[in-house]
């Protein structure tokens, strides 16, 4: 009876402390400086909310597609030092359907209020306001979770907001500030793997096993990502908004070495959710068979994995291929030989996150089942071996 309780004492202290451990990294993320504050592009000016009254497309001039020119809106700012208060406002349109907006009588609109004083010197329309449908999104997403899947949803939103504040709050900032990308990417991908997988596991071996497999696979992925890189011959301007950087003042950062970090990045969500999958199916093939052999364990684990594979590669290319639908559209239109297609440096740039993230799923696979089978089964051992009472 003693025994048991005090494995059940460990249990819940194995299971709270990394919950614990998130609650503080939680509050150290948010209240850390990121180091970038002051770099505002408007120094002078509110970013706040304003109501449109009434539009005037008098100044617009349309070329089939293409539109230029500005439109005016009459606005109410609804936050800031001019709360309530009118005012007319300008929506340059470039001719790009990407980046231009139009703004219809009564949308909320996020605009630049500058100011000299208590006057307003002028008001800039940024973008239609969506923070507001984004929390509820997101609202309505985080309870969907709670309801399904209870403390454990709980959890996944622990390890999600912390997995944001870690990308924002360290990420960003260390790559901004020149440090070596691959490097920082691999630091920060170990630590959220070891801190998710704690909150699904606890401190126990499936959390250590599920980690062990779940990183080598991601330093196959960094390895086989930096080789291919320099082989394709791919510059990391290929990434959107890349090229803005340099013109923004940061030359001196290496962009391929950060395409290098998405690429291990981009798949080590997938390569978790594999090593999870493989370690839970060994542990609990162990839990049913204790005097199970390693090799037999780790056999069910490669099982398991193979018939996980097929489905998770899968699942990269479309998370990949999906946002250059509008590109392959172009090729296919314009009657593009496939080698050509293939060949393109974007299309080869998307070919080596798909692959190489895939290798990392392939071989987290049996990384996991070897780390599980090993611990899993030296466990069972030891417990077999326990006398009786």
């Amino acid at each position: 009876m003693k025994l048991s309780n005090l494995t059940n004492i460990e249990t819940k202290y194995s299971t709270l402390f990394p919950v614990i451990l998130a609650a503080v990294l939680l509050v150290i993320l948010i209240i850390s400086p990121t180091g970038f504050e002051g770099a505002l592009t408007y120094q002078n000016a509110d970013r706040v909310r304003a109501r449109v009254l009434s539009t005037d497309e008098s100044k617009i001039i349309d070329t089939g597609l293409i539109r230029t020119g500005e439109q005016r809106c009459r606005i109410l700012i609804l936050d800031g030092h001019f709360e309530g208060e009118e005012a007319d406002a300008v929506n340059y349109l470039n001719g790009s359907l990407e980046q231009d907006k139009l703004f219809e009588v009564g949308d909320t609109a996020f605009v630049a209020v500058s100011y000299g004083g208590d006057e307003i010197t002028a008001v800039t329309m940024t973008d239609h306001y969506r923070l507001g449908m984004e929390a509820l999104l997101a609202g309505l997403f985080l309870l969907l979770l709670i309801l399904f899947a209870g403390k454990t949803g709980l959890r996944a939103i622990l390890s999600f907001i912390v997995t944001i504040l870690m990308m924002w709050k360290v990420l960003v900032p260390c790559l901004l500030k020149g440090m070596n990308p691959v490097w920082v990417a691999l630091g920060l991908v170990t630590l959220l793997t070891f801190l998710i997988l704690s909150l699904i596991y606890g401190w126990d071996k499936r959390c250590l096993a599920a980690s062990g497999g779940a990183i080598l696979g991601i330093l196959v992925t960094a390895v086989l990502g930096s080789i291919f890189t320099n082989l394709f011959k791919i510059h990391g301007a290929v990434m959107e908004s890349s090229e803005s950087l340099l013109y923004a003042g940061y030359q001196y950062l290496d962009l391929t070495q950060i395409f290098v970090a998405s690429i291990f990045m981009g798949s080590a969500g997938a390569v978790m959710d594999l090593s999870v999958d493989i370690c839970s199916a060994v542990y609990e093939v162990v839990e049913k068979k204790p005097e199970i052999s390693a090799r037999e364990a780790i056999m069910s684990g490669f099982a398991v994995g193979r018939a996980a594979c097929g489905s998770t590669t899968t699942t990269l290319l479309l998370a990949y291929s999906g946002s250059y639908i509008a590109l392959l559209m172009v090729f296919m239109a314009q009657g593009t030989p496939v080698e050509f297609i293939l060949n393109y440096k974007y299309v080869a740039a998307e070919i080596i996150h798909t692959i190489v993230g895939s290798f990392g799923l392939v071989t987290v696979a049996p990384l996991t089942a070897i780390t599980s089978g090993l611990l899993f089964t030296r466990k069972s051992a030891s417990q077999n071996n326990l006398p009786k009472n």
